[in-house]
């Protein structure tokens, strides 16, 4: 059953309204839960700690599926008052980052074109896991771009997508996943193990998601396509790559290559060509995702058009 309808309110109610201040995110129930796993579960040698992280990732996938299920189940209870669509949309909500991503991209944005360095990095650094306290312009330009493209693919497309196609079960169970993936899916010696069922399941849901976020970009900004066919697979990530490369190409800029994580250079892959972007690329690039917020937007209008 395809569910553009209702995925097309949610997109323009959250655009429009957001996440209300001050209100607890459900994400931080599944983020509770995760962090007490860890806890708890991750120990003992290698074997163990995998199946530890199957299991979680079974609890909190079951878990999301059937809340899913029962509000779903609530909402053709409501229908016959015409509350049940509200319902869905008002919950569903929840599960989009459009609002939030643009105001936290916009944050780094206006220090930045005002020359303010320390507070650009200090806006940053809400939403990259890099190092900023020595970053310069193009630095901070550089790490907002590419959250911001990134995002695009997991805050947006992705939980769009799996609401398509399997309502409020597969918007929830997707969230859940990359929940988990922020959490625990890192290559460090304690979490390798234990997260490794969580990285894997968001490669897969993330798969399809990350290359039409790619196609969306390159869309919105009339162009990109030779550079994301290009660059896309150098990138570490094999899903990261797609909506980046898209953007670096869109912008004629370069993404990627060195930053340091707790102090510990790392080098990536470097996306596009050109030079380094500045805070007025930073713009352009705001400008691209909103088109490509409303290109989504005009495909799933379509798709509840033609059903």
């Amino acid at each position: 059953m395809i569910h553009a309808a209702p995925l097309l309110g949610i997109l323009i109610v959250e655009a429009a309204l957001g996440y209300p201040r001050g209100w607890r995110h459900p994400v931080e129930a599944a983020g509770a839960l995760i962090a007490g796993a860890e806890r708890g579960w991750n120990r003992g040698g290698e074997g163990r700690r995998r199946v530890a992280g199957v299991a979680l990732l079974m609890v909190l996938v079951g878990l999301s599926v059937a809340i899913g299920l029962a509000i779903e189940w609530l909402a053709e209870r409501m229908d016959g008052r015409g509350w049940g669509l509200v319902l869905v949309v008002a919950i569903g909500t929840t599960g989009l980052a459009q609002r939030s991503l643009h105001d936290h991209v916009a944050a780094v944005l206006r220090p930045l074109a005002r020359g303010d360095l320390p507070r650009a990095r200090a806006a940053v650094a809400m939403i990259v896991g890099r190092d900023t306290a020595a970053l310069d312009e193009g630095g901070v330009a550089t790490a907002a771009i590419e959250s911001l493209a990134e995002s695009f693919c997991d805050g947006v497309v992705a939980p769009a997508a799996w609401f398509l196609v399997a309502g409020l079960p597969g918007l929830f169970a997707a969230k859940a996943i990359n929940t988990a993936d922020s959490m625990i899916g890192h290559r460090t010696p304690g979490l390798a193990a234990f997260g490794w069922a969580s990285a894997r399941a968001d490669d897969g849901v993330n798969w399809v998601p990350a290359r039409l976020a790619g196609a969306l970009i390159c869309l919105a900004g009339r162009g990109g396509w030779r550079t994301m066919w290009r660059d896309a697979r150098a990138h570490a990530s094999p899903n990261g790559g797609w909506p980046e490369a898209a953007m670096a190409g869109v912008l004629g800029r370069r993404l990627g290559g060195p930053v340091t994580y707790d102090g510990e250079p790392a080098m990536r892959a470097v996306l596009g060509d050109g030079w380094a972007p500045d805070a007025a690329d930073l713009a352009r690039a705001l400008r691209v995702y909103r088109a490509a917020c409303l290109s989504l937007w005009l495909i799933v209008g379509a798709l509840a058009w033609a059903r």
